[in-house]
């Protein structure tokens, strides 16, 4: 009797234990850049590790880089724990294609979802190829985690229209959304998400997601960003990473023209090891890009050390760094204005060394120094020639 009396209080002690349960809380919020999908992807790897029962991702987004809300979206389909976003207050852009990953969605009352069109940095709609490319992403997400596929196109492409909805099997007529017309996109209120099966219930609270679950008696772990991945994020922003190679690059130009080795070149070479470390784990540098790159600072290298002058060799090695330095800031699927902004970005470091050269009484000498040995050194070829 009192055998079987432990053996029952052992498997009560067991079964609350189980259904207290574990949930991360993941938040998702301001801008999607491509420093956060490491961080997603270390939230589903130490949800899976610990045996969590979900991930909940507390989305408030007006989105950023598609191809970094694709690398997340990717993270969130693989995820072996149930996943689900909680739209509180608003999932547009590249937050609506995170959402639309998880494999349920809740939204607060006021909550939006949608506006997906792929844009460049003025604000302009992105080429065919790339809404081509956009619609259908959105499309397959959707139909993944069985949504509406028409919902989630015409939130990319305002040139697609529908009249009818099939909802739970049954055919609906759609007239209260804007976006059914051609020439509008499609965003969705809470209620009209609800209705259409996009969001599977209201919450206004994290709590009350928990309770729609089952899991209001959860642990639940907060992660946050940790100090690698702020600096990461931090490393990458444009004007960040323009100034480091900038003055990582101006660093190494003083130290080459000073007498043995100081602070110039120290400073260099630590900005440009902080841009090029960045740029490596962010996946944006591969080591083919490091590599021409490399080259071409070793033709510079020896068109200063051991030939005369500045010549064929010197320009050769300042276009191939030039080149590596492209092709590395372009990201692996470059979006609409990448091209042009990261050619600008090239542009202005360079002014920007040309402004601080000129600008410093021992940076006048040097060029004039430079200008002088070179001309000369021209002039003497062709009185050679």
């Amino acid at each position: 009797m009192k055998l079987r009396f432990l053996s029952l209080l052992l498997s009560l002690i067991m079964s609350s234990a189980t259904a207290e349960g574990v949930v991360y809380r993941v938040p998702i919020q301001s801008t999607i850049d491509l420093g956060l999908p490491p961080f997603i992807e270390r939230a589903v790897e130490l949800a899976e590790s610990e045996g969590a029962d979900a991930i909940i991702f507390d989305i408030d987004t007006f989105g950023g880089r598609v191809d970094g809300a694709t690398q997340i979206k990717d993270a969130i389909l693989d995820s072996k724990v149930l996943t689900v976003a909680f739209i509180n207050r608003r999932a547009i852009s590249a937050g609506a294609l995170i959402s639309l990953s998880c494999e349920r969605i809740y939204m607060t009352d006021g909550g939006t979802i949608g506006a997906a069109t792929a844009v460049d940095m003025s604000g302009k709609k992105g080429s065919e190829k790339v809404i081509s490319y956009m619609r259908e992403e959105m499309a397959s997400t959707a139909e993944s985690r069985g949504r509406s596929e028409k919902i989630a196109r015409g939130m990319v492409d305002e040139e697609l229209n529908f009249t009818h909805l099939v909802v739970d099997g049954d055919s609906i007529e759609v007239t209260d959304i804007e976006g059914r017309k051609e020439g509008k996109l499609i965003s969705l209120t809470t209620s009209l998400a609800l209705k259409y099966g996009v969001a599977d219930g209201p919450a206004d609270s994290f709590e009350e997601v928990l309770e729609q679950l089952n899991l209001s008696d959860a642990k639940v772990v907060d992660l946050r960003v940790n100090w690698s991945e702020k600096l990461v994020r931090f490393l990458t922003d444009p004007t960040v990473s323009s100034l480091l190679m900038t003055l990582g690059f101006l660093g190494l130009l003083f130290e080459i023209q000073s007498p043995g080795w100081g602070v110039p070149g120290t400073v260099g070479i630590v900005l440009l090891s902080l841009f090029f470390g960045s740029t490596i784990l962010t996946e944006l540098a591969t080591m083919t890009e490091l590599l021409i790159i490399g080259v071409g600072v070793a033709l510079v290298l020896v068109e200063i050390l051991v030939i005369p002058g500045f010549g064929l060799v010197g320009i050769l090695g300042g276009v191939t760094i030039m080149g590596g330095l492209f092709m590395m800031l372009l990201p692996a699927h470059p979006m609409p204005g990448d091209i042009s902004r990261w050619g600008l970005r090239i542009w202005w470091a360079r002014a920007v060394r040309r402004r601080l050269i000129y600008a410093h009484p021992a940076g006048q000498l040097w060029v004039r120094k430079n200008f002088l040995s070179s001309l000369r050194v021209s002039l003497s070829r062709a009185a050679t020639a």
